[in-house]
């Protein structure tokens, strides 16, 4: 700490210590202004707001776009040419929201662009900055490839963050939607009618869900088979409470069971599993806090208790035997 001072002196004078102090005050006010000035949206000013705007929406944002010519000519370099591999790639681009055809295409382009630009910048940092200093073969092809491969491997990492965020999305609000299913059902609508309502309802708040019970709605009124419509929104969500509502759709309908009943029970279920899993993030809660509470309580702490201590031994350590004698003879006198 002395040092530091004895820094701070010499580079802006007796009042660089106060300086720095005040200069790091301000530069944490003005970090924290955003966070106070940013304002937080009224839930229903957002509500009002995308329901006025809905009319503006245009019709076919479900509908895939035609395919790209300009890729066509590279298919067979940026696609799997495995069928399996192929499927599963669609599969896992649906699930993270992608459902342009191309999809697969602009995903193994963008793999391929990002390890190159990621290789060409290794290179340049490696001509620029490292060639002077003579480096070893490893800490050459530590600093050439791995950008590369960072910039290859990023876009499975996009997509991944992207898959999971969405199926968080889906799994929290279908209890919500599947409570609102159940009222329209009971109040006398339809099946497909009740799927298309809560879409309509749910999509200031869960785009993602909304989306896709506007799309089974849209299959269903273009004359696909409706099981086979379920499943492939079970197959693009991939949430296992999707899968076992389609699962109790399709048998209600095979053995002619109430629609109502099922979507009851099965609502019953949801919000009962909802609280589980908000009992289980509170129950992990304490064991995450407890390396930051050790982290942020225990070195002040040492600080407060061991601090005087060690000033004072170092005072001692500080003290001459000529000033120890004089103290000596001061005491006899």
């Amino acid at each position: 700490m002395s040092g530091l001072m004895d820094m701070l002196t010499g580079l802006m004078g007796p009042m660089g210590p106060l300086i720095a102090v005040g200069g790091l005050g301000f530069l944490l006010i003005i970090g924290t202004l955003p966070f106070l000035l940013v304002r937080q949206e009224d839930p229903l000013e957002k509500l009002k707001r995308d329901r006025e705007a809905a009319p503006n929406v245009q019709k076919d944002r479900l509908r895939t776009n035609k395919r790209n010519d300009k890729l066509e000519r590279y298919s067979s370099f940026l696609e799997p040419q495995n069928e399996e591999e192929y499927s599963a790639m669609r599969i896992k681009l649906l699930q993270a929201g992608y459902r342009d055809k191309d999809a697969v295409r602009y995903f193994h382009f963008a793999q391929f662009a990002l390890g190159l630009l990621g290789l060409l910048v290794g290179v340049i940092y490696y001509l620029t900055v490292l060639a002077a200093q003579h480096p070893d073969l490893q800490k050459t092809l530590m600093y050439v490839l791995g950008p590369g491969g960072a910039g290859y491997f990023f876009p499975k990492y996009w997509i991944n963050k992207r898959m999971a965020a969405r199926q968080e999305e889906i799994t929290n609000g279908f209890p919500d939607a599947l409570d609102m299913l159940l009222v329209c059902v009971e109040a006398g609508q339809s099946m497909d009618q009740a799927i298309l309502r809560v879409s309509h309802e749910i999509r200031s708040s869960y785009p993602a869900l909304a989306d896709e019970f506007e799309l089974v709605s849209l299959e269903i009124k273009a004359g696909k088979d409706k099981s086979n419509v379920l499943s492939d929104m079970a197959e693009r969500c991939g949430v296992s409470d999707i899968a076992s509502f389609v699962t109790v759709l399709i048998q209600s309908a095979s053995f002619g069971t109430s629609i109502a009943d099922a979507l009851r029970v099965y609502a019953g279920e949801m919000r009962d599993k909802r609280v589980m899993r908000a009992e289980e993030k509170a129950n992990k809660l304490p064991t995450k806090m407890t390396l930051a509470t050790m982290a942020l309580t225990v070195p002040p702490l040492l600080i407060i208790l061991i601090g005087p201590s060690v000033l004072n031994i170092s005072k001692m350590g500080q003290i001459t035997p000529g000033s120890q004698a004089e103290a000596a003879e001061d005491s006899s006198q």
